[in-house]
């Protein structure tokens, strides 16, 4: 999986339409092989976000959970220090 793509269900607060389109535009990144799509390819290109964006937003309002919500915070500290320990071994 893409490391940009983060996980976007069950966090407080809920993920913003900026971060789903943000995730969809990454995965057509990836899948499509190009960070620019030529012009001849824009459209299909844009089309795929779109769709994708609202998948995912029907997907997260329709996942349920019993877990209690999580600090975006304390998930970004979790993962810098991931992030550390990776990367500061040699």
């Amino acid at each position: 999986m893409c490391r940009n793509i983060h996980t976007l269900h069950n966090f407080e607060p809920p993920a913003t339409p900026d971060e789903v389109h943000a995730a969809a535009l990454q995965y057509v990144r990836k899948i499509s092989g190009t960070t620019k799509p030529s012009q001849a390819n824009q459209a299909a290109f844009d089309l795929a976000v779109e769709e994708i964006t609202a998948a995912t937003t029907r997907l997260l309002g329709g996942l349920t959970t019993n877990a209690p919500p999580k600090d975006r915070e304390v998930e970004a500290t979790k993962a810098r220090a991931r992030a550390e320990i990776r990367y500061t071994r040699a």
